[in-house]
């Protein structure tokens, strides 16, 4: 489930591009999005760093329960992007992406590790393949409730509240799978 949350909160920004602030955006500030897009990918190149350390030093398990949590925080808090004007919206929102790639970069890191040191060895292949697998429902999904959450809220005046509720809804699974991950025994290696 990770890998799913990991691909659907990376690749849900992309589609409500158009509904944030309706493209108030003028074509001065044509830098804005792709900014606003590559923030999440720094900050997952950060994590990655980040976490492959700490995994090492305090445990896998735990560090895989703090990058949930990062995950979890940040796609709530890019919902709760609130700014008075469009750019100050798009500098917290951008604050919220960086934190949340953080996350990101480590659920994704220790997914891979921790399932290629738990699975035996004739098993390992299947496993991670599987795991990987999720990334691509991940994506498919971030479509999906992009669509459905734009043919509730189809109006102008409620696009503003569309855009963060798909943002928001990425917290939901990441959350669904805290409980079991705590459980999980620490790698042996």
């Amino acid at each position: 489930m990770g890998i799913f949350t990991d691909a659907y909160d990376f690749f849900c920004i992309t589609p409500i591009m158009n509904l944030i602030y309706y493209n108030k955006v003028s074509r001065s500030e044509n830098y804005v999005i792709p900014s606003l897009l590559a923030t999440s990918l720094v900050g997952a190149a950060i994590g990655q760093l980040i976490f492959g350390i700490l995994g090492d030093r305090i445990g896998r398990r735990r560090v895989y329960g703090l990058a949930l949590m990062i995950m979890v925080l940040s796609s709530i808090g890019c919902g709760f992007s609130i700014c008075t004007t469009d750019g100050c919206v798009f500098v917290t929102l951008g604050f919220f992406r960086f934190i949340l790639g953080i996350g990101i970069s480590g659920d994704y890191l220790l997914s891979a590790t921790i399932m290629s040191e738990i699975a035996n060895k004739r098993t390992r292949g299947a496993f991670i393949a599987a795991v990987f697998s999720m990334q691509g429902i991940g994506i498919l999904a971030a479509s999906i409730v992009t669509m459905v959450v734009c043919a509730i809220f189809n109006m102008a005046n409620k696009a503003d509240i569309a855009w963060r509720l798909i943002l928001m809804l990425g917290a939901i699974p990441a959350g669904l799978t805290f409980y079991w991950r705590m459980l999980m025994p620490e790698t042996a290696r």
